[in-house]
């Protein structure tokens, strides 16, 4: 993936996020992931060193709250703020398109992820098709054959074990961060073409 920020326009956006108040090093990666719509987060190891770089530059300021650190911009860092008010702009444009391409990127992987899940319901709705024509045959009855049964059974297991998956995934993910507009409308979009597929199958 292209670089998300170029060169020098993180160390400028940091001074801009802490332009409207001090901020701990978590809060500024929290924000800057929730600039970026949950398709971006820097780790620590990217925030630190340039909160570092900049303190030992005059133009961030630390406070210490018990174990954690807060971070305030300096009257220099402000100037410096102020004197690139233009390339500030040209940031905030970079990161939008940022988040387009990388929205664009997840919707190709939605896409492609699809492609294969239809052909996974094809084949086994095709195995389904011949296995209830085979019990069907054997039975000559109108009624569910033991191997229809069976069939329908594991189809109704599958649907409840994906769900309880998805389920722990998103209770899991939304204990430590918050689920995204764009994360809703990819499970909103997933599920809507799954539903589709599975109906086109079971109408065959």
């Amino acid at each position: 993936m292209p670089p998300v920020f170029a060169h020098g326009a993180l160390r400028l956006y940091l001074l801009a996020l802490l332009e409207a108040g001090p901020k701990h090093g978590y809060e500024l990666i929290k924000e800057l992931g929730e600039r970026f719509g949950g398709t971006y987060s820097p780790s620590a190891g990217t925030i630190y060193p340039r909160l570092g770089k900049l303190e030992a530059e005059g133009l961030v300021a630390t406070e210490t709250e018990g174990r954690r650190t807060k971070y305030l911009i300096t009257d220099s860092g402000r100037a410096e703020l102020d004197s690139r008010r233009q390339e500030l702009a040209a940031v905030e444009d970079t990161i939008s398109a940022s988040v387009r391409r990388l929205a664009d990127d997840l919707r190709e992987d939605i896409r492609a992820n699809m492609r294969g899940l239809r052909a996974d319901l094809a084949a086994t709705a095709e195995a389904a098709r011949t296995s209830a024509s085979s019990a069907a045959f054997r039975s000559r009855t109108a009624g569910y054959t033991p191997e229809g049964q069976r069939i329908l059974k594991e189809a109704e297991l599958l649907v409840q074990s994906f769900r309880d998956d998805i389920r722990v995934e998103l209770r899991q993910h939304g204990a430590s961060h918050p689920l995204t507009p764009i994360a809703l409308e990819t499970v909103r979009t997933v599920l809507d073409q799954a539903r589709i597929s599975i109906r086109n199958s079971l109408r065959n």
